[in-house]
Formats: C-alpha cells, structure tokens, sequence
C-alpha cells in the first residue's frame, strides 16, 4: 500500500503562504520593501540551549551583503557557499562569497574559534545585529549547525526555489547552542524496498536541517542485498534483484555508496553501514549456496516474516565470507563504525549465537572499526568500544558496562503507525503519535547513567515504504521530535511549547515539498 504526496495541497499551502506573507506565488523577480521586514517568531528545530531574539529588530538580507569565511577553509567556504545558494531566490542572485573578508556591516561571517571550549565539537554561538551577523564555532560543524538555525530563522517560502519574498531579515539577538548527545541518528532501511542514491541525498538534506549527524543503511537482509561486494558479486546480481512484494529491487556499485558517504560527509552526516547477521541473511544464502548448512540456496523471498534465515554458523566459509564483506565495506566507509545486525535470531542456540557474534566483533575490530550491533548482542563478551544499539522496550540482558544508542521501538520507530487510520506502516510496537516520539526523556526510560548513552537514533524500516513520498510521511514530524530529545537539554523541552515551534514547520516542509502527516496533534500554521 503506497501513500502518495498529496501535490494539490502542497500547491495550496504555497498560495497561502505567500498570502500571508504578501508573497505572489507567480513573482518572477524580488520586489522592493516599502517598509522594515517583518520577521516571524522564531521556531528553532531542536530547541536551543539559550535563545535570545528581538523579532521588532531585524538585519535584513538584501544584494549588498556578502558571506565573509576565513581564507583556505573548504568546509567554510562550501557552506558559505550553501548559505547563498538557499538566498539566491529572494534575491534574484547569489550573495558574494569572500574568503578572508572584513567582519563589517553588512556581512554574514561564519567563524572559526578553536579555543572556545564552551562550545564543545559542535556548539555554536549566533550574534545577529540590525547591519550584520556572524556564526562562530569551534568546528566546521558547529558552524554548519549554526547556519542551520540561521536557515530557521529565515521566512519559510525561501525554501520554495520558485517563489520570491517582498525581503527576507533576520531577526536581532543571540544564540548559544550545543547539543546534548554526540549521536544523533536516522536509519533508513534500503533492503526491503530500494532507494536510490539521489533519494539518500534527499533524506540527508531533509535530516541536517535538524543537526542529525549519522545516518545508519540498513544495507541488507532477507529481502535484498544491497551494496556491491567485489569478492562476492552474487549478492547483488542475484540477490539485489528484488524486494518486498516482488518489486524491481537494485543496489548501490561501490561508486555509488563512495558517492553517498562523500555528499554525507559534506553535511558533517557519519554514514553508517549495516550487514545484519547471522538472520535476516536470505538474500546473501540465496546467492551462495555454501552459506548454507545443506549447500542448497534457497529461493529468493518477498515477504516480511523475521528469523526463518541464518548463515550457517559452524563452517569456515561463513567466516570468509564475512571477512571480505567487511573488509570491503571498511575500505568504503571513513567513519569508524560497522553494524553487524544480530537481531531477532530464532534458529540458533543461545551459545551457538555467542560464538558467532564474539567471532563477527572481532573481524569488524579487525578491519579498525568499532562494532555496532542491535540490543541481542549485549549477551556475548563484546570489544572495547562496541556500541548497544537498544531497540526493544525492556533492557534484556542488563545495561552494565555498556555503551548505549537508544532506539526504543515504541517510541522512534518511524514506520509505525501514527494511529489506526495510518494507511501504511506497522504497528506491532505500538502506534506512535507525534507525542509518543517526543515526550520521552532516554536517561529516564533506559534508566542508564546520561554518560553511558552516546546517542538516539530514529529507524524507519521500509516493509510498507516504497517511496521517499512514504519516507517523508512517516518520518516527518516525528523525526523533529527525535531530533530535539537527542539535541536539546532535558529541563528546556515541553511538549506544549514544541508543538507551537513544530506547527511553524509545516509551511517549511511545504515549501521544500515534504509530504509531511498533519497530525491532529498539532494546530498547523496555513
């Protein structure tokens, strides 16, 4: 079942923004102010740690000012670059990009201050002043984060390529944010139904604007595999050819996925790449039948059902196999992770699961990676550095001496539905309203130490998700949501004034044509 964008509605609300605005949705070049801008109030995604704007006040953008970066910073200068090119529009043409310019009026610096400790990795510190603005971080990231709450504050029609504001201003004051978990995290399940590497650029686009800085590919599991592994080419030419409800399947060729991680990286986004084993593997055994314990592949599946498949364990090739899977997979992949799945096992011992899981860590250590692995494998001796990734509702197997991303199925799961009317989705964790996802606190549900827990992260398997249009569904707003649990401070969240911030988003993700749920949750701004 497929849940298409609703286009007419999209149309709709651009009409209304623009009305609202005093925009023409036909304008076809900038129109003079005949008086200040006015500027909304602000609606920061993820709610900053100390937020200070005069929206009487306001520093308007116009031709004249230009985009100061330090000179020979690439990473400045790309997101100077990105700062002007989302301008553009309102200003019919690109605001100057100047590499080692004056911090004067009428410019836009982004800042490097590498002895700011305050800051951490990637805090940043917004000052917008009546004639100028500035954005100042220890770390290109922290300045990437920053433009981002800059990009906030702008009126949300900028985000619509074809239509052009009356002006655009930024309203005056202080901003001082930095986030309160180093892992904040989306997985987009690819294996179930395929998405192509323009619609990873998509999601990763759609993710940034809210500081998420991993994304996990589910690269693989019963019903398709999904990256080129040169040593066992099969698994992609047989075993990516198809997907859930037997659809055209795909994969990505080794240039495919570099292209990803690099597009990634340039948003300061950690790609993290999942095998999940030793189930979910029926792609992989349908392509090599001596991954099987009789030596017979099995057909190629298009369902849905979990833990009828497993590598077989106790021979040799298995573990060659895996070797080389990730091997390759390191020599992709510059961030430090691999997830080795391990989830849902229904075929093997409990010892014969330990064995495995203890072997498969020490190959991915072996490669220089830090293993990651769902919440099952928290019962095998695992390496220094090996991160948890919690996913079910109660902690099984204890949380001692354990390094902990929380993705708490009855709360961040994506795929699930938001209430029975859903018309796609599952809903054997629960059905997740906006709420759901956002009022919940990771120290308190874990009841872990906030120092053992590096991160949340947002799943969305993609059982019933054929689209981005699906995609963009079911993971906005509530992927909102987990973006503040994991940025903002506890003490400053509150549902009441989140769903005002949030409602505030549906024209931006209008503009940026998201096809968003309108949940009853929330009063939308038309």
């Amino acid at each position: 079942m497929r849940c298409l964008s609703d286009r007419l509605f999209v149309t709709l609300t651009l009409i209304a923004v623009a009305g609202t605005t005093g925009l023409s949705p036909h304008a076809s070049v900038a129109q003079e102010a005949s008086a200040p801008p006015a500027v909304p109030k602000p609606s920061v995604i993820p709610k900053p740690e100390t937020l200070e704007i005069d929206t009487n006040k306001t520093f308007p953008i116009t031709s004249a000012v230009s985009i100061v970066v330090p000179r020979g910073n690439a990473d400045l200068a790309r997101i100077g670059g990105e700062l002007s090119t989302l301008l553009a529009p309102a200003l019919d043409g690109r605001l100057a990009v100047t590499p080692g310019g004056t911090d004067g009026p009428q410019t836009i610096a982004l800042r490097l201050d590498s002895a700011n400790d305050t800051l951490g990795e990637e805090g940043y510190e917004v000052r917008i002043a009546a004639d100028r603005a500035s954005v100042t971080a220890r770390t290109a990231a922290g300045v990437f984060y920053g433009v981002q709450t800059l990009r906030q504050l702008l009126p949300s029609a900028i985000e619509y390529r074809a239509l052009r504001p009356r002006s655009v201003a930024l309203p005056t004051g202080r901003i001082v944010d930095r986030p309160r978990f180093a892992w904040r995290g989306a997985m987009l399940d690819v294996a179930r139904h395929f998405f192509g590497v323009d619609d990873v650029k998509h999601y990763i686009d759609l993710i940034t604007l809210y500081k998420i800085n991993h994304l996990h590919l589910h690269l693989s599991d019963d019903q398709g595999w999904r990256v080129e592994i040169t040593s066992w080419p099969n698994l992609t030419a047989h075993g990516g050819k198809t997907a859930v409800g037997g659809g055209p399947g795909g994969f990505y060729t080794q240039a495919d996925y570099r292209e990803i991680v690099r597009y990634a990286g340039e948003r300061f986004v950690t790609i993290v790449p999942e095998i999940d084993v030793p189930t979910h593997i029926n792609a992989a055994l349908a392509s090599y039948p001596e991954l099987n314990c009789d030596g017979k592949a099995p057909d190629l599946y298009t369902g849905i059902e979990v833990g009828f498949s497993s590598l077989c364990v106790d021979k040799e090739v298995t573990y060659k196999f895996l070797t080389d899977v990730f091997r390759e997979l390191a020599g992709m992949t510059p961030g430090p992770y691999l997830h080795v799945g391990g989830d849902e096992v229904k075929k093997l011992t409990p010892d014969q699961y330990r064995r495995f899981i203890e072997r498969v860590l020490g190959i991915v250590v072996a490669q220089g990676k830090k293993p990651i692995g769902w919440d099952e494998i928290a019962q095998a001796t695992r390496p220094a550095g090996t991160v948890v990734q919690h996913w079910r509702p109660e902690f099984k197997h204890g949380t001692e001496d354990m390094t902990l991303i929380l993705s708490p199925a009855h709360k961040v799961y994506l795929d699930m539905k938001y209430d029975r009317s859903t018309p796609i989705g599952l809903e054997w964790a629960a059905r997740i309203e906006v709420r759901d996802a956002y009022d919940w606190d990771p120290v308190t549900l874990s009841g872990v130490s906030e120092s053992a827990i590096v991160g949340v992260e947002a799943p969305i398997w993609s059982e019933t998700l054929q689209t981005m249009d699906d995609v963009e569904y079911m993971a906005f707003p509530r992927l909102a949501a987990v973006a503040e649990i994991a940025w903002s401070p506890a003490p400053a969240r509150q549902w009441d004034d989140f769903r005002t911030r949030v409602a505030a988003h549906g024209p931006r993700w209008s503009a940026l044509g998201v096809n968003f749920y309108r949940s009853a949750q929330v009063e939308w701004e038309r």
